[in-house]
């Protein structure tokens, strides 16, 4: 099997820094995401974990440093331009359609891939009726890949918060994506939805393939899935390796993990 660390860059994050006025919410941070892993970004409330998510993604632009994804320049591509090229994202705040059912959510998802135009869409035959059933059966593989079948026709504000967080991460597969940016997929979460949450993780990255960047505070978790981790502290980078690697690292520990008594470690 190819290790985590022979496997090419597919996200490459060099310099970044990021201000809110006189505010530093990212100072200089630069790490590589290798093609295949799950790779999480950790550090306390305030560290600049989203905030990294967010200039990833496109929803900020950072003052200095590149991005680069699949050796494209994404440094100041706009979210949608991510996305077609195979970046797609959850929030830490549910960000779906109330007001719409799981299926119409996830059929927006879609809506990237769309090759009818406006006036072509609003007739529904020929190649038209064909990317419609196409869209439709990517739709409904997700929804069998995520077990959420028998509340696919439900809307999606009358569900319980975790259905809704797991409605959410089949939007973002909608996109067909090569890389899925988690914002805290298991916040609020119970024991029995976090583990159902776990394992859809696992299997995203490892039956279809998908590169995961992971920002999470359950740190039992992090370091069970994780292949290589990076940890911030007031927007810049005090620690980076393997979960084995992150725990040993006294800066961390000091930092981030409570002494020597930390429950992170295990004691």
């Amino acid at each position: 099997m190819t290790s985590s660390l022979e496997r090419p860059v597919q996200l490459a994050v060099e310099n970044i820094s990021l201000r809110f006025g006189g505010v530093m919410a990212l100072g200089g941070l630069g790490f590589s995401v290798r093609n295949g892993e799950i790779f999480s970004i950790i550090g306390p409330n305030g560290a600049g974990k989203t905030s990294m998510l967010n200039c990833i993604s496109g929803r900020y632009q950072p003052q200095r440093g590149t991005i680069s994804f699949d050796g494209h320049d994404i440094t100041h591509r706009p979210p949608a331009a991510r996305a077609r090229l195979g970046i797609a994202r959850t929030f830490q705040n549910i960000a779906l359609f109330k007001g719409m059912s799981v299926l119409d959510n996830l059929l927006i998802g879609r809506h990237i891939h769309l090759k009818s135009g406006l006036l072509r869409g609003g007739f529904y035959f020929g190649p038209c009726q064909k990317e419609e059933i196409e869209h439709r059966r990517i739709v409904e593989d997700i929804v069998d890949f995520l077990e959420i079948e028998h509340i696919r026709k439900r809307i999606v504000g009358t569900l319980a918060y975790g259905l809704q967080k797991r409605v959410e991460l089949a939007r973002a597969l909608a996109l067909n994506p090569k890389l899925i940016l988690l914002d805290e997929p298991m916040a609020g979460m119970n024991l029995e939805e976090t583990e159902d949450m776990v394992r859809f993780i696992l299997d995203i990255n490892q039956e279809r393939g998908i590169t995961v960047i992971l920002v999470e505070h359950d740190m039992g978790v992090v370091m069970d899935i994780s292949d290589h981790l990076v940890v911030l502290n007031f927007g810049e980078k005090i620690g980076e390796g393997s979960p084995d690697e992150v725990q040993a690292d006294p800066e961390v520990i000091k930092a981030y993990l409570g002494g020597e008594d930390s429950v992170f470690l295990g004691r």
